[in-house]
């Protein structure tokens, strides 16, 4: 299962709306077949292992990440294919929490005669599809909120000095980040300050961390919040020769002269909801971003938007780069935005993933203490 889940990675960001799933079949202690999924519409990973397989399938042991598939979606279901072939027995590490599939793919598989086990690596599986999980039972996306600071938590000195915090391996690995997640979202006033193009900087696969797959660099869909149409139009997100693609996303209160000339120059506008305060309602902006297949966002900024997002309890994951420096300065912003909290009882919790060793800096993942992310706990 181990080598099954290690074949999904080689698809994280490239499979949505669909979950990523490795399959791997096994034979008198050989490995016969093994395979992916690696797109949406491509084959699962029940069916490139098959294939691979061949007649060595029958009478053998398939070990996959994710419950077989019985419906037929973009594919046909998978279970037909493990029944077809003969397989005798599946180890599958989790369930499918679709409503389309949980379930019945282990039932119609124990009708076949085939001898059905769940739960090996049952804890790993989860992790690997939290936001297709979500997705699927919420249609929004998976939210990580990302952000570097110095130890005493700043982001920037009192006269907006950012460049450079972190060191170079923890901006390599924000890169890598956004190599595997479906899109990426700024406020204006980042814009407006940084002036960043917000695409993949890995010039070759082999800047890419070992353990980081896959290997082949893509740009995220860019998403810039700019409610007012206070970003230059000669910004560099707004650069037609930028790979990939950018979104203004919008009210209706914005200026059609402005939105013409953003779509101009190949920007696609997206004018949504707006909040009370007039700003774009963020959960109308995750709920389009939903609509649309996408089942990641990485949230880079600033801290107004991060802060937004942190007192509407919208974010799923924290990933905080922290550098080995002292700034200081009551006027020195910090990453979290906003009002804050009034009482530490209304604190944000956070359970801590994963913590990594970027030469002099460290990168903290958590996830979010909510009953927002419940779904993808086993019962």
């Amino acid at each position: 299962m181990q080598r099954a889940l290690a074949l999904a990675r080689r698809a994280e960001g490239r499979t949505s709306p669909n979950p990523l799933v490795g399959a791997v079949i096994v034979r008198n202690g050989r490995i016969v077949g093994e395979g992916y999924h690696r797109r949406a519409g491509a084959p699962h990973a029940e069916i490139e292992a098959l294939g691979q397989a061949g007649q060595a399938a029958r009478g053998a042991t398939i070990y996959v990440t994710l419950e077989p598939c019985a419906h037929h979606g973009r594919t046909p279901p998978c279970t037909d294919a493990l029944i077809a072939a003969g397989v005798s027995e599946v180890f599958y590490a989790t369930d499918d929490l679709n409503p389309l599939v949980h379930g019945r793919g282990k039932t119609q598989l124990l009708a076949a005669g085939i001898a059905v086990h769940e739960g090996l690596c049952q804890a790993e599986a989860y992790e690997l599809n939290r936001p297709f999980f979500k997705h699927v039972i919420t249609a929004l996306p998976f939210v990580t909120a990302k952000f570097a600071m110095s130890l005493d938590g700043k982001i920037a000195t009192r006269t907006g000095d950012s460049r450079w915090i972190t060191n170079d391996s923890s901006r390599r690995y924000a890169h890598e980040m956004r190599n595997m997640t479906d899109c990426i979202l700024v406020g204006a006033g980042t814009v407006i300050a940084d002036d960043p193009r917000l695409t993949t900087r890995l010039s070759t696969a082999s800047e890419i961390s070992a353990d980081k797959l896959p290997a082949e660099i893509r740009h995220p869909l860019r998403i810039v919040v700019d409610s007012r149409g206070r970003i230059p139009l000669t910004a560099k997100i707004f650069d037609p020769m930028l790979p990939g693609q950018t979104v203004l996303a919008t009210t209706a209160a914005i200026q059609p002269a402005y939105c013409a000339a953003l779509s101009g120059q190949g920007v696609d506008i997206w004018k949504l909801p707006a909040a009370e305060n007039g700003k774009v309602s963020l959960m109308a902006l995750l709920a389009e971003i939903g609509r649309r297949g996408m089942l990641t966002l990485l949230v880079e900024g600033g801290s107004e938007l991060l802060g937004a997002f942190f007192t509407q309890r919208l974010v799923d994951r924290v990933c905080a780069f922290i550098a080995p420096m002292i700034i200081g300065g009551a006027q020195a912003p910090g990453p979290v935005g906003g009002t804050g909290i009034a009482l530490l009882a209304e604190a944000i919790r956070l359970s801590l993933v994963r913590v990594e060793r970027l030469d002099d800096n460290l990168c903290l993942e958590a996830l979010i203490n909510s009953d927002a992310t419940s779904f993808i706990r086993k019962e």
